[in-house]
């Protein structure tokens, strides 16, 4: 990948999407043509993803949101980190997250 994602880095939504929480799931839609792929303009996150876009911020690096999610689900930070940088590595290859800082 061109740009990895950093867990010390800082991300946040794109403004070129918009983000709507729909009977319990997030739903991204691009604003821009060329975004997401052709035929799947809409993306869905999951629970966990969900979970991580609730803490995109923008101030807050990716590894503090994981730590935050592995104490919230009792879960093994390790498993969160990994399931956090590939889920990010997803959505900015669709550029619906940026990096900002």
């Amino acid at each position: 990948m061109k740009n990895p994602i950093d867990l010390d880095a800082a991300y946040a939504p794109s403004d070129d999407v918009v983000a709507r929480e729909i009977e319990g799931e997030i739903i991204i839609v691009p604003l821009t043509s060329g975004m997401g792929d052709m035929e799947d303009e809409l993306y869905t996150l999951n629970d966990t993803g969900r979970a991580v876009w609730m803490k995109l911020d923008g101030l807050k690096p990716l590894r503090a949101v994981a730590s935050e999610l592995a104490a919230e689900f009792d879960a093994p930070l390790d498993v969160i980190e990994q399931d956090a940088v590939g889920l990010l590595e997803e959505l900015a290859r669709r550029k619906m997250v940026v990096r900002k800082g």
